[in-house]
């Protein structure tokens, strides 16, 4: 049962994240210009982590009638709060560069991620570099200079030079960003885990919920104030029936990524320690 649940979980993340940034990338290609609502789609489905939450709430209490609704402490649940709305800025960082660059471009300089997660990962939890990890971190900075030195050969039709900087930029801030963000969730789990304290599968959740549901909000701010909820299509009417299948579609392949990351983290390994096993 544990394997078949790693092989969905794995599944779902490789869904949501080749599948998500591309009917991304369509939404923008075809006249969309929604920064915020595409950011809101990639933590949006926070609800979906309620289920395990309250799966794991009624496991308990069929043990123990009087346990805790909630395992995680308050500072902790404060400070998933602030990495959520960390994660809501890094997501529209993310959707604003890609709405300017290409998806191969964009992945490209997203998987830079790593390099940032390493360089704050030796300064926040003093983790050890290896010869792999530096020559992964030195080839990532390469690829992105080479990206950026051929802006015309890979810019999209409609798009300035200017634009395209700014996406290239930006995009490099989302992965830096995030490359931040991921070792101040170990960090958080080590605090979690002070006192003798286990960091459960049920804690990990509780704050990936928080986490969703912050930088959803952090969206949905940006969103009222961008006027983002009145939609107006060139067919003049509320929404277009090819606009409403492309934000399904990033609605469903975002949801995806966001689950399966989620619930793959829940397997028990620290967030940090995966994206820097992928370098080796």
């Amino acid at each position: 049962m544990q394997r078949f649940l790693v092989a969905l979980n794995c599944g779902m993340l490789t869904l949501g994240t080749t599948g998500g940034p591309l009917l991304s990338r369509l939404y923008f290609s075809k006249g969309g210009h929604r920064k915020w609502l595409s950011a809101w789609l990639e933590t949006g489905g926070w609800p979906l982590l309620l289920l395990p939450v309250a799966a794991s709430y009624l496991s308990r209490r069929a043990q123990d009638p009087s346990a805790l609704v909630v395992l995680t402490p308050p500072r902790i649940l404060l400070a998933a709060a602030g990495l959520g709305l960390a994660t809501g800025a890094d997501d529209f960082l993310y959707a604003y560069g890609l709405s300017f660059v290409p998806v191969s471009t964009s992945a490209i300089l997203i998987s830079t991620q790593l390099a940032f997660t390493v360089f704050f990962a030796f300064l926040i939890v003093r983790q050890r570099l290896t010869a792999l990890s530096v020559n992964a971190v030195a080839l990532l900075t390469v690829g992105a200079v080479v990206l950026g030195l051929h802006v015309s050969s890979d810019r999209p039709a409609g798009v300035s030079k200017g634009q395209y900087w700014l996406g290239f930029l930006l995009t490099l801030a989302a992965a830096a960003l995030y490359g931040l963000v991921l070792p101040l969730i170990e960090l958080t789990y080590k605090r979690a885990a002070g006192g003798g304290r286990v960091v459960t599968y049920a804690l990990v959740m509780e704050m990936q919920l928080v986490m969703g549901f912050f930088a959803t909000a952090f969206c949905t701010v940006g969103m009222i104030v961008n006027n983002d909820f009145q939609v107006r299509c060139p067919c003049h009417s509320p929404l277009s029936p090819h606009s409403t299948r492309s934000r399904i579609g990033v609605c469903h392949g975002s949801f995806s990524s966001f689950l399966g990351s989620c619930m793959e983290t829940g397997r028990g390994r620290l967030v940090t320690e995966q994206r820097l096993a992928a370098t080796t």
